[in-house]
């Protein structure tokens, strides 16, 4: 591998101080002051909590939308809050059964555009609303949403192995939400296909041909890259040019944009071929875009030049990464996730 060239190494730079990615941090001083460990007898850092009962995994997630994303689009707001928090579920090769919101407004007047996003949201995916918390006084409008799921085999970000590929796959057909980093696959789409579409991450784990999985948040694929690399303790080296992403959006902007339906895997090289046909089926794009290796560096390349975007070693994100030597525990008690 050759020396980065100076543009690739200015879009690593970029890339690294990007907000999505720095925010990350946030999750920190939060696990630090919680006491959180991975001892703990429910690991942190994944999509969702993952608590072991006897046929499986109650999955357990929560979600806030942006306050300024709230106050400027109130209904995809709304439709954000159970749709993201839906997909958390999915990442963890689950099925989402219930939700809970907790809503703040002024009066009824700023709080209905939200909720009926919401209730779109929950009518396009099957998931019900089934109560939470409301104050119409509140000095300021926010919404959070917590979702209730099920996995009966799981899928996890701390099992990804040197030697994988990194699958992206990726609902291609939707539109942007400017000036929002978000790209909305959803909302316009037919239930029919939304609800086919959700089966598609808990029947891939129920296959076997896959057991590490995140769903690309917030920060977009580079945010995930760095935050899977760091719960598996691995390196991950993007091949920017075998990135998807809708036609005439530029790429910087797309490595660093919230998908609605967006998820990598790290997936063993015999099983690639079987997992891409899994998501092409359905019309979702899904490509190998990376290595994973044992380096713990998010790295990006292009032909034969590679570029460090962090290193996760010297420069933890969350600090919610398996401890050295630990066993995988996708076959133990729980994980857990802030």
């Amino acid at each position: 591998m050759s020396a980065p060239s100076t543009a690739l190494q200015a879009l690593a730079q970029r890339l690294a101080e990007s907000a999505g990615l720095i925010g990350k941090e946030d999750i920190q001083p939060v696990v630090d002051a919680l006491g959180i460990s991975d001892a703990d007898a429910i690991r942190v850092g994944d999509d969702a909590a993952a608590i072991r009962v006897d046929n499986g995994w109650n999955l357990l997630a929560c979600e806030a939308m942006l306050p300024a994303f709230v106050e400027q689009m109130p209904w995809f707001a709304g439709f954000s809050s159970l749709w993201v928090n839906v997909s958390d579920i999915q990442a963890m090769g689950g099925r989402a059964t219930a939700v809970v919101d907790a809503l703040w407004a002024e009066d009824a007047d700023k709080a209905r555009a939200i909720l009926a996003g919401l209730r779109a949201a929950s009518a396009l995916t099957g998931v019900p609303v089934v109560g939470g918390h409301a104050n119409l006084q509140a000095p300021h409008t926010a919404i959070s949403v917590a979702v209730q799921g099920f996995a009966s085999r799981l899928l996890t970000s701390f099992d990804a192995q040197a030697g994988d590929q990194l699958i992206a796959a990726i609902d291609l057909r939707g539109r942007q939400h400017a000036p929002w980093p978000f790209w909305d696959a959803a909302s316009d789409a037919p239930p029919e296909r939304i609800r086919a579409d959700m089966e598609l991450m808990p029947t891939l784990a129920e296959s076997g041909l896959c057991k590490a999985a995140k769903d690309i948040s917030q920060g977009g694929i580079v945010g995930t890259c760095a935050l899977f690399a760091e719960s598996s303790r691995v390196g991950i080296t993007l091949d920017i040019d075998a990135i998807q992403k809708p036609e005439d959006y530029p790429l910087e902007q797309w490595l660093c944009t919230f998908p609605s339906f967006g998820y990598l895997l790290a997936v063993k090289p015999e099983n690639v071929a079987p997992v891409l046909a899994h998501f092409t089926a359905r019309d979702i794009s899904a490509r190998s875009i990376g290595n994973i290796d044992a380096s713990q560096e998010l790295a990006i390349q292009q032909a034969d030049s590679r570029a460090v975007v962090r290193n996760l070693s010297d420069a933890p994100l969350t600090g919610c990464a398996a401890a050295v030597g630990t066993p995988s525990r996708f076959t133990s008690n729980s994980h857990g996730s802030i």
